[in-house]
C-alpha cells in the first residue's frame, strides 16, 4: 500500500509512519525541512519538501495513493488563524479529489463540531466539513488536549509556582498522548475498514485540573503545585506578555473559554471512547525532564 502523511516527523506523524513502514509499505512523508526527516528517510520513507498551502505540490504528491492522512500544521505568523486553518482543508479536499483518493484519516479535534467558539478548533470543523464533501471514505479522529501542551507551563511554574489557564472550573479535564493517536492513526490506515463519514474521539486520561497539578508538581519536586483558574481576559493578556501574537493569543483564549464552559467536550461525553494506554504519570516523566533541562 502507498500512504502519504503530512506533518512532517511531529509527534503523531512520525510514530505513525514507522508504523506503516514497519508493516511493508510505502510511505511518503510531506515536510518543509529535509533535515527533520532524516530518520524516516533511513528506515524507507520517501521525503516531500514543500508547503500543504502549494496545491500543485499536494497534487503531485497525493499522486497514486491508497490512502492519506491529513492534518493542519500550525502557523502562528498567519493574520486569520481559524481562516488559515480551514483553507488548508479545502487544500487537501481539492486535491484529494483530483487524485481520486477513497481513504483518508484527518487529524481534528475535541469540539470538531463547533463552528464557532472553540477558537482554532472551529477552524478544524471547516476541514472536516470540506473533506465530507468528498465521495471518499473519511475517518476524523478528535483528541483532547495534548500532555505536551501543558510543557508550556513551565515557566509559570519557576516564575509564579503555580499552573492555570482560563479554563478548568469543573469536572475532569481530558487530555491525549500524542502516541496513542497515531496508533488509532495506523489501525484504521493499516486496516481500512472505515465506510463514509466517521468521527473516533481518541483520550488517554480524564483528571480534574488540580491533580493534574499535584502529580506534574510531584514529579518536579513541588508536591503543592496547585492550578489557578484565570479570567478570559488574563489568560489573553498572558500569552501576549509571553510573546504571542494577539490573533494567537485571542484564538486560544476562545478555546480555553470553551474548555472552561464545557461546550467543546460536550460531543465527547455523548460518545465516550475507551481510554488509551498512557496515562498523566507516564507524561509526568517526559515533564519533569523539560522541566529540569529548562
Amino acid at each position: 500500500m502507498k500512504y502519504v502523511i503530512t506533518g512532517g516527523a511531529g509527534h503523531i506523524s512520525k510514530p505513525l509512519s514507522l508504523k506503516l513502514l514497519n508493516a511493508g509499505n510505502e510511505v511518503t512523508v510531506i515536510g518543509r525541512n529535509l533535515d527533520h526527516l532524516k530518520e524516516l528517510v533511513a528506515k524507507g520513507a520517501k521525503a516531500a519538501i514543500g508547503s500543504v498551502e502549494d496545491i500543485e505540490f499536494l497534487k503531485k504528491t497525493f499522486a497514486g495513493a491508497d490512502a492519506v492522512y491529513t492534518m493542519v500544521p500550525p502557523n502562528f505568523a498567519v493574520p486569520d488563524m481559524k481562516g488559515y486553518i480551514g483553507q488548508i482543508g479545502k487544500n487537501y479536499a481539492a486535491v484529494l479529489q483530483a487524485n481520486n483518493i477513497k481513504f483518508i484519516v484527518n487529524l481534528s479535534s475535541i469540539g470538531g463540531h463547533l463552528a464557532e467558539g472553540a477558537g482554532p478548533i472551529s477552524g478544524l470543523h471547516v476541514v472536516e466539513n470540506a473533506l465530507n464533501k468528498l465521495d471518499a471514505n473519511v475517518l476524523h479522529l478528535r483528541p483532547a488536549y495534548f500532555y505536551q501542551n501543558f510543557l508550556s507551563q513551565t515557566s509559570m511554574i519557576k516564575h509564579m509556582s503555580i499552573m492555570g489557564g482560563n479554563f478548568g472550573a469543573e469536572g475532569k479535564f481530558i487530555m491525549t498522548d500524542p502516541g496513542d493517536i497515531a496508533e488509532v492513526a495506523a489501525e484504521a490506515l493499516l486496516k481500512l475498514n472505515f465506510k463514509g463519514k466517521e468521527v473516533r474521539y481518541v483520550a488517554s486520561d480524564e483528571r480534574p485540573v488540580n491533580e493534574i497539578a499535584t502529580v506534574l508538581g510531584s514529579a518536579i519536586g513541588k508536591p503543592d503545585l496547585k492550578w489557578r483558574i484565570f479570567t478570559d481576559e488574563e489568560a489573553v493578556g498572558g500569552m501576549i506578555q509571553a510573546g504571542l501574537p494577539e490573533e494567537i493569543a485571542k484564538n486560544y483564549g476562545e478555546m480555553g473559554h470553551g474548555f472552561n464552559t464545557g461546550i467543546i467536550e460536550s460531543d465527547y461525553w455523548k460518545h465516550r471512547p475507551e481510554l488509551r494506554r498512557r496515562k498523566l504519570e507516564d507524561f509526568a516523566k517526559e515533564f519533569a525532564a523539560a522541566y529540569n533541562e529548562n
